[in-house]
């Protein structure tokens, strides 16, 4: 008999190559959990491949002990959607930034999520463009001074979430890497999807745009401005879970359980699969005087299942190798229209 695959181990995917981020980047948390779920998946390294763009997240695939294509700048999910055409087998990861990805980026980006390959996408956001050193991104806030934009960027930011949303988007979630526990969990549930998923990551970029999701992960504020939703579970946040989230019609409101009047039962309960409440979730990002202060959502926003552009495309060759055998490509070009001239 032969003999068994020896299981893997996160070291495994860890390579020889010296990891080049600023020390104490945000980045090495998510190589970390990366390299630690790889080995639960139960897939030969080469099998697995990550493809990047342009930017400081894009050094990911030096890093990963498998395949791996370091692209060019926004085309890492054009890259990726014909690999996974060709090789619908393997399994496929993009890491990209906010820059990379929602910039020069952004045109691919929501093509990918809405043939929806089977294709995992990560997005490191953290507002800035790092690598380039210090200019506004994408999602950078407005009136955000860096040294593109001295007097403060007169740009509307992105919303990760809700453009993720709007391209019809089948696997939609947000994480942070200073939680590595919820970290993990995200990376996992990305791959157990079956179509794209896409994971925006809160990464802090300690050099150029320093504390910029430190209220979301500081012990004194994590809690008060952080929002867990769980499939099934009502919104819940607070030291002591004192606050949590109802629906007035359409209109969230925060309510203060210790208050007795707030019950329980009145809560929302997030349900992944509800489009319409994931984009109102999506929109607790700005905080709008009117409507109180609302946290942050992380976990996972919305998730469909949804046929994958590849398994359709591999089906239409299929059947066209059916039907006319392995094909003619001087028949293909000469097209079905036929013109006689006289």
């Amino acid at each position: 008999m032969p003999e068994a695959t020896p299981a893997l181990k996160p070291k495994d995917f860890v390579t020889d190559q010296d990891v080049r981020w600023c020390p104490g980047c945000g980045d090495y948390s998510i190589l970390k959990q990366v390299q630690t779920v790889m080995p639960t998946l139960g897939i030969p390294r080469e099998d697995i491949v990550f493809i990047s763009g342009i930017g400081c997240s894009s050094r990911f695939p030096y890093y990963m002990e498998t395949f791996g294509m370091h692209s060019i700048h926004g085309r890492a999910t054009a890259i990726a959607s014909g690999l996974k055409s060709a090789r619908p087998d393997l399994s496929v990861w993009v890491v990209t930034g906010d820059g990379d990805g929602l910039s020069i980026g952004g045109n691919h980006f929501i093509h990918l999520l809405r043939r929806n390959f089977n294709i995992n996408l990560l997005m490191f956001n953290n507002q800035i463009y790092g690598l380039t050193k210090g200019q506004y991104s994408p999602t950078s806030e407005e009136g955000k001074v860096t040294k593109s934009t001295p007097m403060g960027s007169v740009d509307h930011p992105f919303n990760p979430i809700a453009l993720a949303l709007g391209a019809e988007g089948t696997f939609i979630a947000r994480t942070m890497d200073r939680d590595p526990a919820h970290l993990k969990e995200m990376i996992r549930r990305s791959y157990d999807h079956g179509g794209t998923s896409f994971l925006e990551i809160y990464q802090n970029c300690n050099v150029f745009n320093d504390g910029a999701f430190f209220v979301y992960t500081e012990k004194d504020t994590k809690k008060a401005e952080t929002l867990f939703v769980e499939h099934g579970k009502p919104l819940l946040f607070g030291a002591e879970n004192e606050k949590g989230v109802r629906l007035d019609g359409f209109k969230p409101v925060v309510a203060d359980m210790k208050d007795t009047s707030n019950s329980p039962d009145d809560l929302w309960v997030h349900d992944e699969r509800d489009r319409v409440k994931a984009g109102i979730l999506s929109r607790f990002f700005d905080d709008p005087a009117t409507d109180g202060h609302f946290p942050r959502p992380f976990g996972v926003f919305y998730i469909e299942e949804r046929f994958r552009y590849e398994d359709a495309f591999n089906e239409q060759i299929k059947q066209a190798i059916a039907s006319n055998g392995e094909g003619d490509l001087d028949k293909l070009l000469r097209g079905r229209d036929v013109w006689e001239i006289h």
